[in-house]
């Protein structure tokens, strides 16, 4: 095993020095729909408190060019735990629902599975959102898909995150304004749905379910998964995607009002607390020193936190960048992600380095030392040179965007090449308005020029727009964007949209 610089902290510590420090665990949190500037430590302008990602950025390193795969979540959490782009896959657009079929294969190697197989605890705690196998009655006809209530929920849920290497999973099945309303413990419900209830959208419920207490309910199992982990003699990995603060929009009592601006805000300060909540649990269980903390968002913030409600308080949700949630623009995509090590990582730093959510993989897999197989992690970048500050060079060639109509963009260095006209998701210009009509067909942005992405430069970059339209392409084609053998996408992939 390659050793992991410590910078001196185990010597400062009075601890002897290890050549080779144990392996170390990995915390990953995922907010859900969290925008990057609503965490101060991205956007000093935030209006929203959030003391406990704050200090986890003061902690540890802070990269402010990191991005989620797509403007929405199913693709996102797709490559976060695969290492490969969405769009390879059958979800062109859009997301799954809570009875979609599984998006992850059977055959296709994730990071829980990866690390599994290096000797690690695999837990999963939070929104799924990736596809399930609902059991239906023995009569149900050929051919029937689930939708509520005409699945067997006394039968065991095939195809779900324990069959996707995590040991244990308790959790949703999608977002919590989808059906059904029951949280899940491995491969079973935790009860039976026997009532309708509707948080946005109606469907079966357990009569015990409630959504504004989903948050505590991950909270508190993370935390006793942490406990649990205290003298267990190996290393783990936890997997901690949160429903907040997607819709619906539920911060309980004790958050209500607390930001002064609006529930959303309250509920991203809910968040924020949570979070401190699991870090502490860490320091009790004396596993703060080695374990690798990630914190990051699916996407960027939707629309249901009111924007003009928060900017005419001061507050802007996506900082400084243009659009939200759903969108190609980088307000859609571009997400906080903080990164906590003390073992290895320098506190108080930050880095400009380009990375997806997907290259997780590979750090763990370069962390460890370990090589992935060529037909995982496809598009998968380690960013450990960054978190060592080794870093001499840009990591990635490139990173790929998509939206939830799915319009593509393809960021490279300074440019950002966008193949629409419009947002190709939710804010101005919607796809298909008269505005977006008006438009040139392709966008090309230079983002150190501006970040906000207001001047259009494809007429004046004509080689620029080539160059990176080659690069997409070959990206496509060869089933990877890293090098390795060629691979199979699972469809084709149709990336110039009529």
């Amino acid at each position: 095993m390659r050793s992991i610089p410590c910078l001196g902290l185990w010597l400062l510590a009075g601890a002897a020095f290890a050549a080779e420090p144990a392996r170390p665990n990995f915390l990953f949190i995922l907010a859900d729909d969290l925008g990057y500037g609503d965490v101060r430590a991205n956007n000093p302008e935030s209006k929203i408190a959030t003391p406990h990602l704050d200090s986890l950025a003061a902690e540890g390193l802070r990269f402010t060019d990191a991005h989620s795969s797509s403007g929405v979540c199913s693709p996102s959490r797709y490559h976060l735990l695969t290492g490969r782009y969405n769009w390879r896959t059958r979800l062109q657009s859009g997301v799954l629902d809570g009875y979609s079929p599984p998006l992850i294969a059977s055959g296709r190697l994730t990071v829980a599975e990866f690390l599994r197989q290096q000797g690690y605890t695999t837990a999963g705690i939070g929104k799924w959102h990736l596809g399930l196998t609902w059991a239906l009655p023995a009569n149900a006809a050929a051919g029937s898909k689930a939708d509520g209530w005409n699945v067997d929920y006394t039968r065991p849920i095939a195809h779900g995150p324990t069959t996707r290497g995590f040991d244990t999973y308790f959790g949703i099945a999608a977002s919590l304004d989808m059906p059904p309303y029951v949280f899940i413990e491995n491969d079973r419900t935790a009860g039976l749905p026997t009532t309708n209830k509707t948080w946005i959208r109606k469907g079966p419920a357990h009569a015990d379910f409630e959504a504004e207490k989903v948050l505590l309910a991950f909270t508190t199992r993370a935390v006793d998964f942490i406990g649990q982990q205290a003298g267990a003699g190996k290393p783990f990995f936890l997997y901690l995607p949160l429903n907040s603060p997607h819709t619906p929009i539920l911060p309980t009592p004790a958050w209500r009002g607390k930001s002064g601006l609006n529930a959303y805000a309250d509920f991203v300060m809910q968040t924020d607390a949570s979070v401190g909540e699991v870090l502490r649990a860490l320091d009790r269980a004396g596993l703060a020193t080695n374990t690798l903390v990630i914190f990051t968002s699916d996407n960027g913030c939707s629309p249901s936190a009111n924007f003009a409600e928060l900017a005419a308080k001061g507050h802007h949700p996506s900082g400084p960048l243009r659009g939200m949630k759903a969108d190609i623009f980088d307000g859609g995509h571009r997400v906080p992600f903080l990164v906590r090590w003390p073992a290895s990582v320098r506190a108080g730093t930050t880095s400009d380095q380009l990375i997806g959510l997907g290259d997780f993989m590979a750090t763990c897999a370069e962390v460890l030392d370990t090589k992935l197989p060529a037909t995982a992690a496809e598009d998968s970048v380690s960013f450990l040179p960054a978190l060592l500050g080794q870093d001499r060079a840009p990591l990635r060639e490139a990173l790929v965007h998509h939206s939830i109509n799915g319009s593509f963009a393809i960021r490279q260095g300074r440019w950002k090449l966008e193949l629409c006209a419009d947002s190709g998701g939710w804010s101005a210009p919607k796809p298909g308005t008269p505005a977006a009509k008006g438009l040139p067909p392709i966008q090309l942005y230079d983002l150190t020029a501006e970040i906000g992405e207001q001047k259009n430069l494809q007429a004046e970059h004509p080689e620029v727009v080539a160059q990176l339209t080659k690069l997409l392409e070959r990206y496509i084609a060869d089933g990877r964007s890293t090098p390795g053998p060629p691979q199979t996408n699972d469809m084709v992939v149709k990336w110039v949209k009529p």
